[in-house]
């Protein structure tokens, strides 16, 4: 699938730029997008991040539940194929998804279009999900310079309101706890503050960021959750990191792994209370 020659060079909002567009990267130089900054540090390195960045990782199944889902739910992104097939493992349905993949569409198995659709409806169905769906524009990509460091940075929003950002999130499940554990594993938090971040420089002030968490069993449990500020403090911190150390890495041309020499290393707390006696 080849992308639309497209070059950004001045900070903005463009509402109609194709994802695929967006994650090749349109700013001559490169500039870092919040998945890219949680690549950056630890458990991931530099070298993590340049790599990805130098070898786009292949389309995985794992992910295409997600895309198709936001896809049904927000009227945009990659159109979806379903394969009538039960598995992946027929000759013609390994085809029919390699075709789908470089048509840079998400195939389906039927069992999972049904799913998909399942979820979907579940957020049609919730008052307030629904609400905060019915006004605004889809898969918004901003593009705005750092005020600190002066890199380039990006971010491609779900749903942007004149009111606050929201974000779609599949998951096992909803509940606090679970979601919660999503957040901290994932760097959610992280995601929240650099959207919000690009959304005050770019002149849209200072919006809530709104989670969608939608279950992806039946009966596909919808939950509307935010951050504190605790938690959204905790994410700039990730953020700021991230970008001091990708500023550092562009400037030097250096993407550095781990520790060249040898690292001390500690159990962590829970396996030492388990030696205690």
């Amino acid at each position: 699938m080849t992308t639309t020659e497209v070059l950004v060079t001045e900070p903005g909002i463009h509402p109609d730029m194709p994802e695929n567009v967006y994650h090749a990267d349109p700013v001559p130089g490169g500039s870092l997008s919040s998945s890219g900054a949680r690549k950056l540090v630890p458990p991931k390195t530099p070298a993590h991040y340049r790599h990805d960045v130098d070898n786009p990782p292949p389309s995985r199944e794992d992910f295409d539940l997600g895309k198709a889902f936001h896809t049904r739910v927000l009227g945009v992104g990659a159109a979806i194929v379903v394969v009538d097939a039960k598995t992946w493992q027929t000759k013609a349905a390994k085809e029919a998804r390699a075709e789908a993949y470089a048509a840079g569409k998400v195939p389906l198995l039927a069992h999972q279009a049904e799913q998909v659709d399942a979820m979907a409806a579940a957020v049609r169905r919730h008052p307030l999900a629904a609400a905060l769906l019915s006004k605004g524009q889809p898969e918004q990509s901003l593009f705005w310079t750092d005020e600190r460091t002066g890199i380039w940075r990006r971010a491609r929003l779900d749903w942007l309101r004149t009111d606050a950002i929201v974000d779609l999130k599949s998951c096992e499940s909803a509940d606090e706890e679970h979601v919660a554990k999503a957040i901290a594993r994932y760097g959610y938090h992280a995601q929240a503050d650099y959207y919000l971040d690009g959304a005050r420089t770019l002149g849209l002030g200072d919006l809530p960021f709104l989670f969608v968490f939608v279950e992806k069993a039946p009966p596909h449990l919808v939950h509307v959750v935010q951050l504190g500020p605790d938690e959204l403090a905790a994410g700039r911190h990730l953020n700021n990191k991230a970008i001091d150390k990708f500023a550092e890495c562009q400037r030097t041309g250096e993407w550095p792994g781990y520790p060249a020499d040898i690292t001390t290393i500690s159990l962590p707390p829970y396996a030492l209370r388990a030696l205690e006696f």
